[in-house]
C-alpha cells in the first residue's frame, strides 16, 4: 500500500486531484493499458460516409438555413509550443559551424532533409523579411547566412520564436502583410461559425501565454472585424492542474523530485476534456490551432465544415425525435425496431448478439442508453501517409463494437492480424470534429461520462538521469470521445494543412 505524507496530501490538495484517483492511476501503471482490439478498418461503405455533389449541396443548404437560430461555438486547441516546430533548426544551431565547414558538405555529411529544404526555400517563409531586415550582416557563404538567419528566428535575445505558442507564430504572407494561425481560425470561423453579427472562439492555450493571445486580439480582431462585418467573443482556458498525471519510477511508486514532492506531468491532449465540458452551444467545431489555409482555399473548407455540420443537424432531428418518444410513451415492437434500425444505419450503433432475445422492456433501456449521447461528426481524409490516427472498428473489453478513432500506438504491431488491418486503413484523422453536445431537452451532456479510460497510454521518460512511466489520459478525439455517438465522412485534402515542423511552411497550401 502507498503510503502519502503530509506534504504530499497538501499537494494533491492544492492541484485539486483526489487520492482515490491517484490509487487508479498507480494500479493503471501496474495492470499495464491493453492495446485495443481493431475488428476491421473503416472505409467508405462500411464507416464511412462520402456525398455526391449535390448532397453536399443540401446539407450545406440545411445548416445556412438553421444557422441563425443556433448557438454555434469554435473549439482550438492552441497549447502547442513551436519548440517542436523549430526542432531540426535548434538541432543545426548545435551541431553546425559555417566557419567548419560549407553548408553543401554539412548536408552531404549529415544527410539533413530539413535543413536542406528549409535553406532552399527560405525567400518563401513568412517571416523571412523580418528575419532579414534584423541581420547585421546580410552577406557571406551560403551557411553562413542560413546560420545567422537561423540565429536570429531562435535565439533568445533575438526573435526567439522557439518560445511562442505556434498559434503566433507568422504562418502566411498577403503581400507583405502576415498572418499567424489565430487570425486565419478568426477569419475561417467567420465563413462557417459567425451568424447573427457574431462569432464566439474558444481557444485552450498554455497560462505563460494568455497575455500574448490577448495583445494578439487587440491588434488583429479590429481589423478582421472590419473584414467580416463580426464581432467577436473570444475566450480561453488552460489545462487543468487537477488532470495532471502521476509519474511512477520501475516499481510503480510515485516517481519523486529532488525536493520530495510527487512528480506530476501534464496529462496530453485527453485532458481538454474538461475544458470542452465546460463549453456549451448547439454546435461545436473543434480543429487544432496550426491546421489553417489560406485565405484562397477558404470557401472549400468552409464548405466541408458546413456539410459535417449539415450532417449532425440531419441525424440529430431524428434521435432527438426518438429519444422523446423513448421519454414519453411505452414503444411498440414496430417502434423499437425502427428506433433500432436508425441507431445502427445512421449513427453506426452495434447491439450486442443477444439484443433481439431480451424483453421489450431491456430492449428500451438499451436504446435509451444509446440514443442518448453527444455525437461528433468526424471528418477523414485519404491516408496519404501521414503519422496519427485514422477511423476503425473496434471490439472492447466488454465486447462491445463501434466506431472508434485510434493512434498507431495503440495497436499491437506486433499481432499480424491487428497490423493487416492498420495496413488497409484508407482514411486518417486530421482533427476536424463537428460536435453536438445536448439532448433532445436542449441540456447539456456531461461528457466526462463518456470517456473511456481504459484508451490512455503509458510511456517511459527520463528525469534527473532516472528512469520513470508517464501517464498520458484518453486522447480528446479518442478515448476521451470514447462512448459518443460516431459518423465519419470523407472531407476533402484541401482541409488538412498542419505545420509540424517549420518546412511545412513551405508547401503549396502555406504559399499565398
Amino acid at each position: 500500500m502507498i503510503q502519502f505524507t503530509e506534504n504530499d496530501e497538501k499537494q494533491l490538495k492544492e492541484k485539486g486531484i483526489a487520492k482515490e484517483k491517484v490509487m487508479e492511476q498507480i494500479n493503471t501503471f501496474k495492470e499495464g493499458i491493453p492495446f485495443v482490439n481493431l475488428r476491421n478498418a473503416a472505409i467508405i461503405g462500411n464507416g464511412i460516409l462520402k456525398f455526391s455533389p449535390s448532397e453536399e449541396n443540401e446539407l450545406i443548404k440545411l445548416y445556412e438555413h438553421k444557422l441563425t437560430n443556433l448557438e454555434v461555438l469554435k473549439f482550438v486547441p492552441a497549447s502547442g509550443a513551436a519548440s517542436r516546430m523549430f526542432k531540426a533548426l535548434f538541432n543545426f544551431l548545435d551541431v553546425y559551424d559555417p566557419a567548419k565547414e560549407t553548408l553543401k558538405d554539412y548536408l552531404g555529411r549529415t544527410g539533413d532533409k530539413d535543413i536542406k529544404i528549409f535553406s532552399e526555400g527560405m525567400e518563401r517563409l513568412p517571416f523571412y523579411d523580418l528575419v532579414i531586415s534584423r541581420l547585421p550582416n546580410k552577406n557571406g557563404t551560403e551557411g553562413e547566412v542560413v546560420y545567422h538567419f537561423v540565429t536570429e528566428l531562435l535565439g533568445e535575445n533575438a526573435l526567439n520564436y522557439g518560445f511562442y505558442p505556434k498559434g503566433l507564430l507568422p504562418f502566411h504572407n498577403y503581400n507583405g502583410t502576415t498572418a499567424t494561425p489565430f487570425e486565419e481560425h478568426l477569419k475561417e470561423g467567420a465563413l462557417y461559425a459567425g451568424a447573427n453579427g457574431k462569432a464566439k472562439l474558444h481557444f485552450t492555450v498554455s497560462g505563460q501565454h494568455e497575455e500574448m493571445f490577448k495583445e494578439e486580439f487587440a491588434k488583429v480582431g479590429p481589423r478582421v472585424s472590419n473584414d467580416t462585418g463580426l464581432q467577436y467573443e473570444i475566450d480561453y482556458s488552460f489545462q487543468k492542474p487537477s488532470t495532471d498525471t502521476l509519474a511512477v519510477d520501475m516499481e510503480n511508486k510515485p516517481f519523486r523530485n529532488p525536493d520530495g514532492t510527487v512528480l506530476f506531468r501534464p496529462g496530453g491532449h485527453g485532458a481538454l476534456i474538461e475544458n470542452l465540458n465546460d463549453q456549451d452551444a448547439d454546435i461545436i467545431f473543434i480543429k487544432n490551432i496550426d491546421n489553417v489555409a489560406v485565405m484562397k482555399d477558404a470557401k472549400e473548407v468552409a464548405d466541408s465544415k458546413k456539410v459535417l455540420a449539415g450532417t449532425l443537424l440531419k441525424v440529430q432531428e431524428k434521435a432527438f425525435e426518438y429519444a422523446k418518444q423513448i421519454e414519453e410513451r411505452q414503444l411498440t415492437e414496430n417502434e423499437i425496431e425502427e428506433i433500432s434500425s436508425f441507431l445502427r444505419d445512421e449513427l453506426n450503433v452495434r447491439f450486442n448478439e443477444d439484443f433481439s432475445t431480451i424483453s421489450m422492456n431491456e430492449q428500451i433501456a438499451v436504446l435509451r442508453d444509446k440514443i442518448n449521447r453527444p455525437i461528433r461528426i468526424a471528418g477523414m481524409v485519404k491516408n496519404e501517409g501521414e503519422p496519427g490516427g485514422g477511423p476503425f472498428w473496434v471490439t472492447n473489453a466488454n465486447g462491445e463494437v463501434s466506431l472508434q478513432i485510434i493512434e498507431s500506438a495503440q495497436i499491437n504491431m506486433d499481432d499480424n492480424q491487428q497490423a493487416d488491418i492498420m495496413r488497409n486503413s484508407t482514411h486518417f484523422n486530421p482533427v476536424d470534429l463537428v460536435c453536438g453536445v445536448r439532448n433532445f431537452k436542449g441540456e447539456k451532456y456531461n461528457l466526462l461520462k463518456f470517456v473511456d479510460d481504459k484508451q490512455g497510454f503509458i510511456t517511459g521518460k527520463t528525469k534527473d538521469g532516472k528512469e520513470l512511466k508517464a501517464l498520458e489520459l484518453p486522447g480528446l478525439w479518442n478515448g476521451a470521445m470514447a462512448f459518443w455517438n460516431t459518423i465519419f465522412v470523407e472531407v476533402p485534402l484541401v482541409t488538412f494543412n498542419p505545420v509540424k515542423s517549420v518546412v511545412d511552411l513551405l508547401k503549396e497550401s502555406h504559399q499565398v
